[in-house]
């Protein structure tokens, strides 16, 4: 695998993830610089606070001191000290020298308040808490030293983090509304697309909403109603040209029929039999294309599978039933029966025997099955022998008859009765099976 697609590797392969990560990403970024700002602005705050009171307090406690006597100064300091800083009348802890920018800042600022009279250094105390000690003497040689706790970020309230957990979720939801908002109509036009059955007539897509989405909507509709018109066009063509070599071919087959009898007069008789067969098969399927315009009736399934094999068999056609499911489906009867007997004559064509079952689908519907034990057909070629016109060459050629037009009928009134229709090769034993799916 190469390096560009071992990179794309965690990225999500649907949009609907995709712009939802981009949106969370780009909202979340935003969010963590708000924070990131919050917190200097808070931090600049509290150091600002932190320098004003050592420059204006601490500067009035050091007079105070100063000029207070010795025995009052220990009371005076305790009086003195407030939360980030106290005073020690005393040299205080040893520490190490302060180097950093804060240290030096903050002995600037007493020195500056106190007049620039008592000379301060700055010591870091080690420990856990940060711990700064200025020591300087005052004016009688007494040391003084000014014990400071440096302030970082001012405290969070308690309710900030559950405010901050609120904006986020928050940032989540409206980045998956944004993004449900966004691509909505665009999986309504995939699933109009994959439903698209020209043979059906299906309802428009909804032409409301942002004007880039009502116009893709707008040129959808008008795309499947000019398929639409194609295809109806094509069949009322080959309709038209059908219809109208009947009178012909029958004037044909009357004049064939007064000549003298010949081999030459029987093939004729045959080949005008044939181009007959393709003729009516040929309205037959412009008829399904369009509807027959049959009302839906509610059957007896089993009665009506089990009378279809018996109008075969009085025929001498060798077609069983092997199973019948009991119930009650509401179809258009003559386009069922065409189906079937599509399926059941093919059956009989090519394998000489056929065998009809009626089975409960998963989803509640009726599944019918014609199955015989004949060459079968192909796997790459299951879907092509749906489409008009077309034969195989090797198991199922001109030599057997046959227009290419039964399947192509069959799947056009399963269409026009809400169901469909599939073809597969027996997995034991060979030979083809032909389901018919009903609602």
């Amino acid at each position: 695998m190469s390096a560009a697609r071992a990179s794309r590797g965690w990225w999500p392969r649907t949009l609907r993830l995709r712009v939802f990560l981009i949106l969370l990403a780009g909202l979340a970024a935003a969010y963590g610089l708000s924070l990131v700002a919050l917190s200097a602005e808070r931090y600049l705050s509290a150091k600002a606070m932190m320098l004003g009171t050592l420059e204006s307090d601490v500067a009035t406690s050091i007079n105070i001191l100063d000029r207070s006597p010795a025995e009052d100064r220990p009371w005076l300091a305790e009086w003195l000290a407030r939360g980030s800083y106290r005073f020690v009348i005393g040299p205080g802890e040893p520490g190490v020298a302060e180097t950093s920018t804060r240290g030096r800042e903050i002995a600037a600022r007493i020195e500056e308040a106190a007049g620039g009279r008592f000379p301060v250094a700055i010591r870091s105390i080690p420990g856990e808490r940060e711990r700064l000690q200025a020591h300087l003497t005052l004016s009688d040689g007494g040391p003084l030293t000014i014990d400071i706790t440096p302030r970082g970020v001012m405290p969070v309230a308690r309710w900030l983090p559950w405010v901050l957990a609120a904006q986020m979720v928050l940032l989540v939801l409206c980045a998956w509304l944004a993004m449900n908002q966004a691509l909505r109509p665009l999986g309504d036009l995939a699933a109009a697309a994959d439903a698209l059955d020209p043979n059906r007539n299906g309802t428009d897509l909804s032409e409301t909403g942002p004007s880039e989405v009502a116009h893709a909507a707008r040129a959808f509709n008008a795309m499947r109603r000019r398929i639409a018109g194609y295809l109806e066009e094509r069949v009322q063509i080959l309709a038209a040209i059908s219809h109208d070599l009947q009178t012909p071919i029958t004037r044909m087959r009357l004049r064939a029929d007064m000549a003298p009898d010949s081999p030459e007069r029987d093939k004729l008789v045959n080949d005008l039999r044939e181009i007959e067969a393709l003729v009516q098969d040929g309205i037959a399927y412009a008829r399904s294309a369009h509807g027959s315009g049959e009302k839906v009736a509610r059957i007896d399934i089993a009665a009506f599978v089990d009378s279809l094999a018996c109008d075969y068999q009085d025929t001498g056609k060798d077609v069983a039933v092997s199973a019948l499911v009991e119930g009650v489906v509401s179809t258009k009867p003559h386009a069922l029966r065409r189906i079937l007997s599509n399926f059941l004559d093919n059956a009989l064509k090519f394998a000489g025997t056929a065998e009809i079952a009626i089975e409960r689908g998963r989803d509640g519907g009726t599944v019918i099955t014609v199955r015989d034990r004949g060459p079968g057909i192909p796997e790459d070629m299951l879907d092509a022998v749906m489409q008009p016109f077309v034969r195989l060459e090797e198991s199922r050629s001109r030599d057997t008859g046959g227009t290419g037009l039964g399947l192509a009928i069959a799947g056009q009134l399963a269409g026009s009765i809400g169901g469909s229709v599939r073809l597969y090769n027996r997995p034991e034993g060979g030979g083809l099976a032909a389901e018919l799916v009903l609602p």
